[in-house]
């Protein structure tokens, strides 16, 4: 104990004890006593970033391969973002929209010019884009379409993942986020994802006033449609009057190899639903972008958020897509994405272990067939981890590989063999 703060000598020995206190169990056993337990985390605790690579508290280095869900494209702690971060905070960081304030609307020239769009509607995270397009697809059923109240449908993909706020989770079909949540929310309709012949039918109905898709299903395990899907999609979607509403959460922003997934098919959705890497991973922000007729049909005090639009993440989004743009991610991404499936699918000829590698750009992803003793994606991730890199299981049988796009072909070779022995342990 420390009994008198100028008595160096015990205070430098009480840091060094506690130093030593302060080991990845330690940070484990306070998250497993404190915090709710609706995450399985794998057991690493990182402390710092840079780049592709992350640190653990006790030194130990590893190569980031889910990058936070896609959320740090630019790599961590991006000195570009970083700084405008950084500057913007000891200026002013938050004002609410009660106010105008200097940056926001610098912030809605830049990203709608970049997207292309009339209108930005900025929100904190992508579960809130997600609702914000289903409301915004509401107001223009009602308004513009003519759809009698409380009538309007929205269709989604089996399949999907927009978030776990109820309104979405309403659209899943997966259990888990699901279970022990009813009841759920009204006008939804769930149809096949990749089969055009179901939203063809579903959308015959007068009341369809959206389609909410994936252009890639990341979270279902990088699930890659046929190609020509999206763009059918969209004709069938025009051809109703019907809006195409597009989750890029995960997969916009450099990820796929495009700035935009739906950019591989040249479709232009009616709404664009923007997050994780819109901030290079600094903050929460997210961003629906639309054109006048769907975007105004919200009037003031219709939608909105305290934090939704706030200077700090402003000045980020800004510096993180300019990031993304002069550093030529997408195309770093498109290249390295070819070599590292191509290199993925020598282990599947090499391995019975593996049965698919699928993907776009720099989401790709391995399926795993489970072997004779129950070993599972989880336990090849835990030895990955073992091995100096950190990817996450999906569904069980399926290994996300997903690292930062400013990754380089040095580093994808050195990934791929760290894959290689990983996967060699259980062969």
């Amino acid at each position: 104990m420390i009994k008198n703060k100028s008595d160096h000598s015990t205070i430098a020995e009480f840091n060094k004890e506690r130093s030593l206190k302060l080991t990845s169990q330690h940070y484990i056993s306070l998250e497993d006593k404190y915090g709710a337990h609706n995450y399985h985390p794998l057991g690493v605790v990182i402390d710092r970033g840079k780049g592709v690579w992350v640190w653990d508290v006790e030194g130990v280095k590893y190569m980031d391969f889910l990058s936070a869900y896609s959320a740090v494209n630019q790599g961590h702690c991006h000195p570009t973002i970083i700084k405008a971060l950084t500057d913007q905070a000891q200026k002013l960081t938050l004002t609410s929209r009660a106010f105008y304030n200097s940056v926001l609307g610098e912030y809605e020239e830049y990203i709608t010019e970049f997207f292309g769009y009339d209108k930005v509607l900025p929100m904190n995270t992508g579960v809130e884009g997600d609702e914000t397009a289903i409301k915004l697809a509401r107001k223009w059923g009602y308004t513009v379409k003519g759809i009698p109240e409380n009538q309007a449908k929205i269709i989604f993909a089996e399949g999907n993942f927009h978030g776990r706020t109820l309104g979405v989770i309403s659209a899943s079909t997966d259990q888990d986020c699901r279970d022990g949540f009813g009841p759920f929310m009204p006008g939804y309709e769930i149809i096949p994802y990749n089969d055009t012949d179901a939203l063809e039918q579903a959308v015959k109905d007068p009341n369809v006033a959206a389609f909410l898709v994936e252009p890639i299903q990341g979270e279902a395990g990088v699930f890659v449609p046929d190609d020509g899907y999206l763009k059918k999609v969209e004709e069938i979607c025009k051809a109703n009057n019907v809006l195409l509403i597009c989750d890029e959460v995960q997969t916009g922003l450099a990820r796929t190899g495009k700035m935009l997934a739906s950019d591989h098919e040249n479709v232009r959705p009616d709404i664009l639903i923007l997050g994780k890497a819109l901030s290079g991973g600094a903050m929460p922000v997210s961003a629906v972008l639309a054109d006048d007729e769907i975007m105004l049909t919200i009037k003031p005090g219709e939608h909105g958020s305290t934090f939704g639009g706030n200077p700090l993440a402003c000045k980020v989004a800004i510096a993180a897509l300019q990031v993304l743009k002069d550093e030529n991610l997408a195309d770093n991404a498109n290249n390295l994405g070819k070599l590292f499936r191509t290199e993925m699918n020598k282990l599947v000829n090499k391995y019975d272990l593996l049965t698919l590698v699928r993907g776009k750009g720099l989401l790709n992803a391995i399926i795993i067939k489970p072997t004779k003793d129950s070993k599972t994606a989880w336990d090849i991730c835990v030895a990955l981890k073992e091995n100096g890199l950190l990817a996450k299981p999906t569904h069980g049988d399926i290994i996300r590989f997903a690292p930062p796009l400013v990754i380089n072909e040095e580093e994808i070779m050195q990934a791929v063999e760290i894959i290689d022995i990983t996967l060699a342990q259980f062969s």
